[in-house]
């Protein structure tokens, strides 16, 4: 099984730029030995279970609910049995039909 989970998480009540925070979330993403990918609104990770993923997703807010009064979120999830590498694998489905994209 593959469960995609696409996520932002930042503090709002920290000013106009939060990378600062966000690198923390980030770091302990890569830290867990999941494989994601960056990209500019949000981080991509993918696990074998719904469990995985949602425990990264805690994680994250664990990092950030000491510093923070308000945190915001977005979370999209495609769970798909039968599957894995799904990371690298919806892009190659794509590049077959349209040569290589910009990543």
């Amino acid at each position: 099984m593959s469960i995609l989970l696409n996520f932002a998480m930042f503090p709002t009540d920290k000013g106009s730029s939060v990378s600062n925070y966000v690198s923390k979330v980030i770091k302990y993403i890569d830290e867990s030995g999941v494989p994601y990918k960056l990209n500019p609104m949000g981080t991509s990770i993918e696990t074998e279970t719904m469990e995985e993923a949602l425990a990264i997703v805690q994680g994250a807010y664990n990092i950030l609910e000491p510093v923070s009064d308000r945190i915001y979120s977005t979370i999209n999830i495609d769970a798909r049995k039968g599957k894995s590498n799904m990371i690298t694998g919806k892009i190659a489905s794509i590049e077959a039909k349209i040569g290589d994209v910009n990543k």
